[in-house]
């Protein structure tokens, strides 16, 4: 096992991004490839029906809610402004999508399944 810092490439085109709150050393992902960015937010945010048009509510499962609070909020801001690609682990089928900022609150806007990549 081999330790990384948060902000840092861990391997070609994979670099990792702090999003403390859920669970003590949460990590996301941004996987880049040309001009492609794929944003893996790892639980960020559990179901984004709630906490993406709910950023500031807290769920029993996120060890620091402030944090979290905080950092859907970022991760959220950063996503809609650079137009990423979101994969979330919680979200539903086909759990990949677009964020869209609306007013203090976000929304997922699903991408069209498609089994080639």
């Amino acid at each position: 096992m081999t330790k990384y810092d948060w902000g840092k490439e861990v391997a070609p085109g994979i670099t990792s991004i702090a999003v403390p709150g859920h669970t003590p050393g949460h990590t996301a992902f941004a996987i880049a490839s040309g001009g492609s960015k794929v944003l893996i937010q790892s639980d960020v945010t559990n179901i984004p029906e709630f906490f993406l048009r709910n950023p500031d509510w807290h769920v029993v499962f996120d060890v620091d809610p402030s944090a979290a609070q905080e950092t859907r909020h970022k991760f959220y801001d950063m996503a809609a402004a650079e137009k990423a690609t979101v994969v979330g682990f919680h979200f539903a089928f086909p759990s990949i999508g677009h964020i869209e900022k609306d007013g203090t609150k976000y929304r997922l806007i699903p991408v069209a399944w498609n089994p080639v990549l």
